[in-house]
């Protein structure tokens, strides 16, 4: 059957079950994929066919005696190369790393393989995941697949571009800052930051509390599926948050009826693009034809820059302290710009960002009181040129600079989803932030799913070469 590696998760469960199609039949078809597109993006620093074909045939038998073993047996599934998977390396987009193979799964690996799913690589991330770009001196540059020129965003690039063609249905990715939502906004899928600490982590992210583990796919209908994994308990993160069994395929259908919306069209006084800003605003007006109440309240919430950037800045210091001189040469010079710049920091500083932190929190806790979900745009632009930290002539200094909508809601750990709601006039996707109370994810599933339903994108050309 042609294209099965365009099809769903949810597609593909259907066909295994019926017995139409088999998941060898499927990842065979997706490394015929990643033989013709990946040459082209970069989205994978490794991968394990062999693997991957032993792991299909298992889950082929399974099915073949009506017996799978959880809800995505057969279901090919990439990692994000920050995150360990056992047998295989953790390069991190680094020079200064091994290639020694891991001894362990993160929770989120362990729980997607102990339900069947197909792993069959690890995706390109910049060096220790700390910019809104993909690309690095160990790995390259991964290109957006609507337009090669282009960057994915970061840092989870890899993982985009490779759901966006199809080289794989499920796709994990990790969000510290806009990890997840940048590069979803940049190549028009959907994916999801949740709840801090509802998807377990091990090891912790050297960027601390602000880091969250999350669902990429090509549908919400996948996102969904895949969070009802990885929300799956694991004692290794100390911080995890109790588990709440919820099936989120069958709530996202709840659509929006009833449900109160604030709008933010700016966030910490960033600059947007007159087409983004029009764009998003026609989306969530449409929210109003599905039985939402939708408003553009004032809320004059503090500019979060400076108390990210102390947090950020922190991470990456202590990232590069544990390095040898020797190895410090091996690194990016703005990451080495960024870790000196942390190491400046006093605790006292970093305590009064840490106050500030918790009283943003509490603002956006408060909004929570009168509304039931956040809107925003994803991204103030679309992807600009590929290999480079922001776009110049734009008065950018550091890629905190254009993410203005995503990184404080990893300050406060809210949940939030991005989904695509357009192309620009050159061909390029546009997105909205949707945000939810702690613990609402699927509410801020829900919302995403109403709006897929009525307004479908397509994949981007290079998918159907």
């Amino acid at each position: 059957m042609k294209d099965l590696h365009l099809l769903s998760a949810g597609e593909l469960l259907k066909k295994y079950q019926e017995k139409t199609t088999s998941p060898v039949d499927v990842i065979k078809d997706v490394f015929d994929a990643i033989d013709r597109h990946d040459g082209k993006v970069n989205a994978f620093v490794m991968l394990d066919k062999e693997g991957a074909f032993k792991a299909a045939e298992q889950s082929a038998e399974r099915w073949a005696e009506g017996k799978p073993i959880g809800q995505i047996d057969g279901v090919p599934t990439t990692v994000k190369d920050v995150v360990i998977a056992k047998g295989w390396p953790t390069l991190r987009g680094s020079k200064t790393t091994t290639d020694e193979p891991s001894s362990e799964d993160a929770p989120s690996v362990a729980r997607l393989r102990e339900q069947g799913a197909v792993l069959i690589g690890k995706t390109t991330t910049p060096e220790f995941g700390w910019k809104g770009v993909t690309d690095s001196a160990r790995n390259g540059i991964t290109r957006n697949p609507w337009n090669l020129e282009k960057t994915t965003g970061g840092s989870s690039g890899g993982a985009a571009a490779a759901a966006a063609l199809g080289m794989g249905a499920l796709h994990i990715g990790t969000d510290g800052g806009g990890s997840i939502r940048m590069p979803c906004g940049f190549t028009g899928i959907p994916g999801i930051k949740p709840t801090f600490a509802r998807v377990p982590t091990y090891p912790l992210s050297l960027f601390g509390t602000l880091s969250h583990a999350g669902p990429m796919a090509r549908t919400v209908g996948d996102v969904a599926l895949m969070l009802n994994v990885m929300t799956m308990p694991d004692v290794r993160d100390p911080y995890s948050k109790p588990y709440i069994p919820e099936d989120f395929t069958k709530i996202i259908e709840g659509g929006v009826r009833g449900l109160r919306i604030a709008y933010l069209p700016k966030m910490n006084d960033g600059p947007i693009d007159s087409e983004i800003a029009q764009c998003v605003s026609d989306a969530v007006d449409s929210f109003r034809d599905m039985g939402a109440t939708v408003e553009r309240p004032d809320l004059n919430l503090p500019d979060t820059d400076d108390i990210f950037r102390v947090h950020w800045y922190s991470g990456a210091a202590r990232a590069i302290r544990v390095l040898n001189e020797e190895q410090r040469q091996m690194v990016e010079p703005a990451l080495i710009e960024i870790a000196d710049e942390g190491e400046k920091y006093s605790l006292s500083e970093y305590q009064d960002a840490s106050a500030a932190r918790e009283n943003y929190q509490v603002a956006i806790n408060e909004v929570f009181e009168n509304y039931d979900l956040i809107v925003t745009p994803t991204l103030p632009l679309t992807a600009f040129d590929a290999g480079i930290e922001f776009p110049d002539g734009q008065g950018y200094e550091r890629w905190t600079d254009w993410t203005q909508f995503t990184y404080p809601f990893n300050l406060t750990g809210h949940p939030a989803g991005s989904v695509p709601c357009g192309l620009s006039n050159d061909g390029l996707p546009i997105s909205m932030q949707i945000v939810g109370p702690t613990m609402k994810d699927a509410r801020v599933l829900r919302a995403m799913r109403a709006y897929e339903t009525t307004n479908f994108e397509p994949l981007p050309a290079m998918a159907y070469e």
